[in-house]
């Protein structure tokens, strides 16, 4: 479970946006030290460049993948635009989320 500051606003702002039941967040940077792009390297010292989250919400029922996905990338807008590098999408109802169990 990813708890640093970048993790804690993510979980805040996602709360404040979807008011999920459940959130899991994982910082996966370390898989990504020392890897190059082109505008230098991909995973920040001390992680939270990278997260996976799994978000089950009510505010998902009767959209597609995608525009779920959209809803959580307006809400971590600023981070997507700052510290995040890469964020792993999955965004389930509850019915989904019990489903899958």
């Amino acid at each position: 479970m990813a708890d640093g500051p970048v993790a804690k606003r993510i979980r805040e702002k996602l709360t404040a946006a979807l008011s999920p039941s459940r959130i899991e967040l994982e910082d996966d940077s370390w898989r990504h030290a020392g890897h190059h792009h082109e505008g230098g390297m991909d995973a920040r010292p001390g992680g939270e460049s990278h997260f996976n989250v799994l978000i089950v919400a009510d505010a998902f029922a009767g959209l597609g993948r995608v525009q779920r996905q959209r809803m959580i990338n307006a809400a971590l807008a600023e981070e997507l635009a700052g510290p995040v590098h890469a964020l792993s999408i999955r965004a389930l109802t509850e019915s989904e989320a019990a489903a899958s169990r």
